[in-house]
């Protein structure tokens, strides 16, 4: 079985694909690929700067995820190029760890896949079932300590829609109370999941 989960910028997905980790769930998170992608000496790293030039560039001449960010939160063009480096990438190396789980763990495996874009790409056919967290804004902006209200904003407004993202949901989980009613909600979840 694997589960997808996304929503917003900042609506908890990580927490909850945490809590599933609790149920022996194996998680793969694409944020992490995607970090570990863009390190330098990786696939990615050559066609970023190629693309992107040498402004995005700190330490150690690693890519700044900030320099990035800043440029491709603000040109809706740039973030479609980034994103065509990127996501063939990244679901490669979900496929790679589904592949590394499965042969771990046999074929009732359980998997979670904790994947932001998860509806906006090819992410989605690997998956059995699809988790859209529900997060007000002004919880988005109150928790996130990753961005500022600028980032958050224009992230959000580069993303799919929250409306738009709940029409593909198996199951819907409300993040806006706390950990005790998520916790509530992700057992009950499993317990509809194990039926089946």
């Amino acid at each position: 079985m694997i589960i997808g989960i996304t929503g917003s910028v900042g609506s908890g997905k990580t927490t909850i694909a945490k809590l599933f980790s609790r149920h022996w769930y194996s998680r793969i998170d694409a944020d992490e690929i995607g970090h570990n992608l863009i390190k330098k000496n990786s696939k990615a790293y050559g066609k970023i700067v190629r693309e992107f030039g040498n402004g995005i560039l700190g330490k150690n001449s690693n890519i700044d995820r900030k320099k990035l960010g800043e440029i491709v939160f603000n040109d809706i063009k740039k973030l479609k190029k980034l994103n065509s480096i990127m996501h063939p990438l990244i679901i490669n190396e979900i496929k790679n760890n589904i592949r590394k789980i499965k042969q771990e763990c046999g074929n009732r495996a359980k998997i979670i896949i904790d994947a932001p874009l998860l509806l906006e790409t090819k992410a989605k056919n690997l998956v059995d079932k699809v988790i859209v967290v529900k997060c007000s804004r002004e919880n988005i902006l109150k928790r996130s300590r990753k961005f500022t209200r600028r980032q958050i904003e224009r992230i959000l407004k580069a993303q799919m829609p929250l409306n738009e993202k709940l029409k593909y949901a198996d199951f819907v989980i409300d993040n806006n109370k706390d950990s005790g009613h998520l916790e509530k909600q992700v057992k009950i979840i499993i317990q509809q999941l194990n039926k089946k």
